[in-house]
């Protein structure tokens, strides 16, 4: 067996809408394509012993141990893969229950898709899968714990913390889309000018100032006390010598810790003896320059959550602690400890796993303890200094019994710092009194304060402090998306996106946009390129001045990662042909409607799906729409126009040479086809088509018709406009055409065009692209023969697994069968293709370049053309 490729969707994809976080891995079976699991002797014993957990899969079956039954009586390879991919996922902790396998109609190879929850770490487990497969079919020894512990040590490094994740995880219970920004946590919620962005518990709303000050205890410290918080008596220090100092002025017991250290590092408490407090102002200052020396206060540890300058949480919290049975170590009363299901590795669980480090060793030899000492039965041993939940402290949740005049107090602490998101740290012996009362005080004040004690207390209510920070930076009515309008098709894309981009511009927006040639923002090109994939996408949606998004979408973007948006209000298909056939298991024109149908089930329930009602897979995508559907079409007796009309639906016709909205059976006429510079005085029906989708797309979203006929009138076609889509170069003698036709279906509209094209002499210039079918490129050159007197053939400049002469062959029979006696000569470069073409060319002559690679033929051609006029 053999691993081809392993995709990872990211957003609504081929495979599902709904489960956007899928691996698609691509498998050959090779020769276990002829041994289903019944012919590979001892199979399905060896499975149920490395992964006897698997009883649970029910499989077909629909009854526990289903899918063991299956593997009895027989099934394919690439079935049981994608049951180990997501039984190891979760071993590992990582619930993961979608799965399916599907042949690519090539015997023998799979795609295997399965749902993961960390993107690494489902790509391990795709290949671990195939590992574990291999052993079973061999009866070989698997180390399957080293795989669970890989994955479970991937996802701690990729995995969002426990603050982040809360935060995530309820904005998208909103429906507010996010955009992790880099491999930590830094985090964009919402798109566009409508975003905003947090880091763990920081948000772009938290004052810098008010972190500063956080950071700085003594500071902290000295505000509130200026303020009348009760704080703790203590002093910052900077030297060795100063230890002493500091002793005599607080007396003992002590806490040392760094000024500007957070979790607990780096701190010492009920510090006793001045060979104590020399250790812990050595071990503090391996943290900061300067240390805070504070009374230690008697009593519990508690941590208040403000957010928004409200209260929200309180919380007690425990350091790591064992209790004594008389009986075991205190090592072995760790291990026991450990041994609850709620404590786990890293942030996997409610409790972390207890480790044994420095600050174990000395907490213990506070009390002359080894962890081989035997704990005397009852008493209670603290394992850590500091009651962090990171390091094996418990928490238990008190929000209810918090008295309000200390809820006067936190709320007051979080304005005088300035933090909207506010940890207080109070040590004391109960929070039901006032502080002053019960001589509690202030420890520290922190900034990004962590949420899992509250999400997940080892006691007590949970507390979902999510909520109020999305209810902080989305407040009713402050919206978190932008308007999207996608488009997709096989043909006709770009210059739909372009135009509908144009409308929108012309309304007053910030528009950012995707194309095949390049990203734009307002007037400016900012990417060169093929963008019209999902990174594209996102980089429109993540700028934060663009106020509305026009986003091609092709094909190859979907079945690589699906969308980079999660809705969108408008979709748009404008066609579905014949092109790409055979790529990434494509092979048929209704696979490949269901390829562009991504787009449209992913618009909104009352946006608007904007469809071809002259192309049939494109009706079909539309009457399997959730959403809204509006049909444009050429002719407007089209029998869906009809029926949809009939309905009071809304629909965009050319009728007696106008562009007209439909809406019900009311007609209202937008513009003259001969006054839109884009169909070429009427004559270009593929350009009418793509008028009709950006005229309606605009509409449904809003705009009036006066302002889309405006911008009709003023979108002129041309290598700066539209570059690649037929751009005409008057010389003196003669005209150039360049576009971007690629495929049988464009070549059709060129040969359309250029029948109302007068010419004594006209000269194509073609190529085929290699990772088409024969067919496809065959038939390119049939419509060459019937369109050009004389056809230059040149190569791509990415042959895309063939060879030119293959590519040149197959042209050249499509020419011949048409017209044996066909005038055609092979340039294989373009440069020097145009140029030949050029020299050619006498009074009337009408050159047509047929190219991908649109910004080369444009240059060079404009060369020609500013030398002839002297510049």
């Amino acid at each position: 067996m053999k691993i081809i490729e392993i995709k990872v969707m990211r957003g609504p994809n081929y495979w599902s809408i709904r489960r956007r976080k899928l691996i698609v891995m691509k498998i050959d079976l090779e020769d276990i394509e002829n041994f289903p699991t019944n012919k590979i002797d001892g199979f399905c014993e060896r499975m149920e012993n490395i992964l006897p957990s698997m009883v649970e899969h029910r499989c077909s079956e629909d009854s526990r141990g289903g899918f063991f039954s299956r593997v009895k009586e027989g099934t394919w390879m690439g079935h049981v893969i994608e049951h180990i991919t997501l039984e190891i996922q979760s071993l590992a902790g990582m619930e993961c229950g979608f799965g399916r396998t599907r042949s690519t109609g090539k015997p023998g190879v799979y795609n295997v898709v399965f749902s993961y929850m960390e993107e690494k770490v489902g790509v391990y487990a795709a290949k671990a899968s195939v590992r574990i497969a291999e052993a079973l079919i061999k009866g070989e020894e698997y180390d399957l714990e080293n795989d669970i512990r890989t994955m479970r040590e991937i996802r701690e490094e990729d995995r969002f913390g426990p603050s982040t994740g809360s935060i995530v995880d309820e904005a998208v219970s909103r429906d507010i889309p996010f955009i992790r920004l880099n491999e930590g946590s830094l985090i964009q919620l919402g798109y566009g000018k409508n975003q905003v962005r947090f880091r763990a518990t920081m948000t772009d709303q938290t004052s810098s100032i008010a972190v500063d000050i956080a950071s700085n205890k003594d500071e902290t410290k000295r505000m509130l006390g200026d303020a009348a918080i009760p704080v703790a008596k203590g002093v910052c220090i900077a030297y060795p010598e100063e230890v002493a100092e500091a002793v005599r002025k607080i007396g003992f017991p002590l806490v040392f810790k760094p000024l500007d250290g957070n979790h607990g590092k780096g701190a010492s408490i009920n510090v006793k003896t001045i060979e104590e407090a020399n250790a812990a102002y050595e071990h503090a200052k391996k943290y900061s320059r300067k240390i805070i020396v504070e009374k230690f206060i008697e009593g519990f540890d508690f941590r208040i959550l403000v957010i928004d300058h409200k209260f929200i949480a309180a919380a007690l919290r425990e350091p790591a602690h064992v209790i004594g049975d008389g009986v075991s170590t205190i090592q072995q009363l760790i291990d026991n400890e450990n041994k609850d299901p709620r404590r786990g590795y890293g942030h996997e669980n409610v409790l972390t796993e207890i480790s044994i480090d420095r600050e174990t060793v000395e907490q213990l030899n506070k009390k002359n303890y080894t962890i081989e000492t035997i704990l005397p039965k009852d008493e209670l041993c603290y394992l850590k200094g500091t009651a962090n939940l990171s390091t094996g402290g418990t928490s238990t949740d008190i929000t209810d019994i918090v008295h309000p005049h200390n809820i006067f107090i936190f709320e007051r602490i979080s304005r005088i710092i300035g933090l909207d998101i506010c940890g207080i740290d109070i040590m004391g012996t109960n929070l039901s009194e006032p502080l002053e009362s019960t001589g509690s005080v202030v420890l520290e004040v922190n900034a990004a304060p962590g949420f899992r004690m509250h999400l997940a207390p080892a006691n007590g209510m949970p507390r979902n402090v999510a909520a109020p920070v999305i209810d902080m930076l989305y407040p009713t009515g402050k919206s978190c998306r932008i308007p999207i309008i996608a488009v997709t098709g096989t043909n006709g894309k770009t210059t739909t996106t372009r135009l509908i981009s144009h409308i929108v511009k012309n309304n007053g927006f910030k528009v950012g946009f995707t194309t095949s040639d390049g990203i734009y923002v307002g007037n400016s090109l900012l990417t060169k390129g093929d963008t019209t994939g999902p990174v594209s996408a996102e980089f429109i949606l993540k700028d934060p001045t663009v106020e509305f998004a026009v986003l091609e979408t092709a094909r190859g973007g979907i079945l690589r990662a699906g969308l980079g948006f999660s809705k969108c209000d408008i979709g748009v298909v404008t066609n579905v042909q014949a092109d790409h056939m055979g790529l990434s298991d494509i092979d048929t024109l209704e696979e490949m409607a269901k390829v562009k149908a991504v787009v449209i089930e992913s618009v909104k329930r009352d946006g608007y799906a904007v469809i071809n009602a002259d192309n049939k897979y494109c009706v079909t995508i539309g009457k399997n729409a959730s959403c809204n559907v509006a049909y444009f079409s050429i002719d407007e007796n089209n029998p869906i126009i009809i029926e949809h009309c009939k309905k009071g639906g809304i629909a965009a016709i050319y009728e007696n040479g106008y562009i007209t909205i439909k809406k019900g059976e009311w007609k209202f006429r937008v513009e003259k086809a001969t006054l839109i510079p884009l169909t070429f005085g009427g004559r270009v029906t593929f350009m009418i088509y793509n008028v009709l989708a950006a005229t309606l797309a605009s509409y449904v979203y809003g705009f009036k018709i006066e302002d889309i006929r405006m911008s009709l009138e003023t979108f002129i076609p041309s290598s700066a406009q539209t570059p690649g889509r037929m751009n005409i170069f008057e010389f003196k003698d003669f005209k150039v055409m360049i576009d971007f036709a690629h495929n049988p279906d464009g070549f059709m509209g060129i040969k359309e065009f250029l029948a109302t094209i007068v010419s004594p002499s006209k000269i194509g210039i073609i190529t085929g692209t290699g990772d088409r079918r024969d067919s496809d490129i065959r038939e390119l050159g049939k419509i060459s023969a019937q369109m050009f007197d004389h056809i230059i053939i040149r190569q791509d400049k990415f042959l895309r697994g063939r060879e030119a002469d293959d590519i040149v062959k197959l042209l050249v029979e499509g020419i011949k069968q048409v017209n044996p006696n066909q005038s055609y000569e092979y340039i294989p470069k373009e440069v020097d293709a145009l140029k030949h073409a050029l020299s050619l060319a006498k009074p009337g002559t009408f050159i047509t370049a047929l190219s991908d690679v649109i910004d080369n033929a444009i240059d060079i051609v404009q060369s020609y053309l500013d030398k002839e006029r002297g510049q």
